[in-house]
């Protein structure tokens, strides 16, 4: 019997903050990290800044390509991540 793939599948978001500013990070439960932005528990930058809003998301099979994304996406200007948005 095959072994089944128990790891989840990675997600780059990208959030709007109540301020208009963006974030963008990883995480393979897009659900559930939302919401942990949402209560000031999430990234030191999203904390006072909520409640956010997601407006992007990329999915990836594992963290290292997830990660990969997220750097080059976090090197982008304002203008070029809402060409990608």
């Amino acid at each position: 019997m095959p072994k089944q793939d128990t790891h989840p599948h990675w997600r780059v978001y990208i959030v709007e903050c109540r301020d208009g500013t963006y974030y963008t990070g990883i995480t393979p439960n897009i659900e559930q990290r939302i919401k942990t932005h949402n209560t000031g528990k999430g990234a030191a930058y999203t904390r006072g800044r909520g409640p956010v809003k997601l407006i992007y998301c990329e999915k990836f099979l594992t963290r290292s390509e997830a990660s990969i994304r997220e750097y080059a996406i976090k090197k982008l200007t304002r203008s070029q991540k809402e060409k990608l948005i």
